[in-house]
């Protein structure tokens, strides 16, 4: 077990190798805004790494993703920074050094290097199956609401739940649409909220129904609505 680990820690010191060579270097011109940029680009590419492995879902996929960008955008929009001291890469250092020892120290307690390793396969595979499980049971829902009166409280909830299930598969268009139909027969400020937010992840940007739904879940809204801060911040900057 101990070799095991003393390879993981090994393993961990040469993927850092390549940052602390950068640090290292002592008339390095990369500022913090572009090492910012890159920290940026890499979290978005890892996101795509976990969606195509199966480790996150496409409505987990698409809501971290958006959230990376804006924080790229967000960097992007800042003046570069002068580069980096020596007293300023130190703590770096440190953490590189430090990060792997840590987890060391974590893992030899309760690891279990003798656990077999997951495929993906066979992941991929259960990720295939609850896809088709999810479609025929929205398929099904969709049938029964079809059966109601389109402005019936019974109709309401089956809207709503189609558009949960639609969300928990990453079509946030079609989570929008049915919250939408939802939102007819009976407003709801959380729900509008909701509608918007599937609204904006589905059009990569925020359209004005998007922000007019957000304006009108703010105004009918209770003052400490969890989701009143998210909502006021997506209105920043919209006209």
């Amino acid at each position: 077990m101990l070799a095991l680990a003393l390879a993981a820690l090994a393993l961990s010191l040469a993927a850092l190798a390549p940052l602390l060579w950068t640090l290292r270097a002592a008339n390095s011109s990369r500022g913090r805004r572009e090492a910012a940029l890159a920290l940026h680009r890499a979290q978005l590419a890892e996101l795509d790494r976990d969606l195509a492995e199966g480790r996150l879902l496409a409505s987990e996929h698409a809501s971290a993703v958006l959230e990376v960008q804006r924080r790229l955008l967000a960097v992007a929009a800042t003046p570069d920074a002068a580069g980096d001291t020596p007293s300023a890469r130190a703590p770096l250092i440190a953490a590189a050094v430090l990060l792997p020892l840590a987890a060391l120290a974590l893992y030899l307690p309760g690891g279990v290097p003798g656990m077999p390793a997951a495929p993906l396969a066979p992941r991929l595979a259960d990720a295939d199956r609850q896809a088709r499980d999810a479609a025929q049971v929205i398929g099904e829902l969709r049938q029964k609401i079809a059966t109601l009166d389109p402005a019936s409280p019974e109709a309401r909830r089956g809207f709503m739940l189609l558009g949960r299930a639609e969300a928990e598969r990453g079509d946030m268009a079609a989570a929008a649409a049915a919250w939408q139909s939802a939102l007819a027969v009976q407003f709801d400020p959380t729900l509008a909220a909701m509608t918007a937010e599937a609204m904006t992840l589905a059009q990569g940007h925020m359209s004005p129904e998007a922000a007019g739904l957000f304006r009108k879940a703010l105004a009918t809204a209770p003052a400490d609505a969890p989701w009143r801060q998210m909502a006021e911040k997506q209105l920043q900057g919209q006209p």
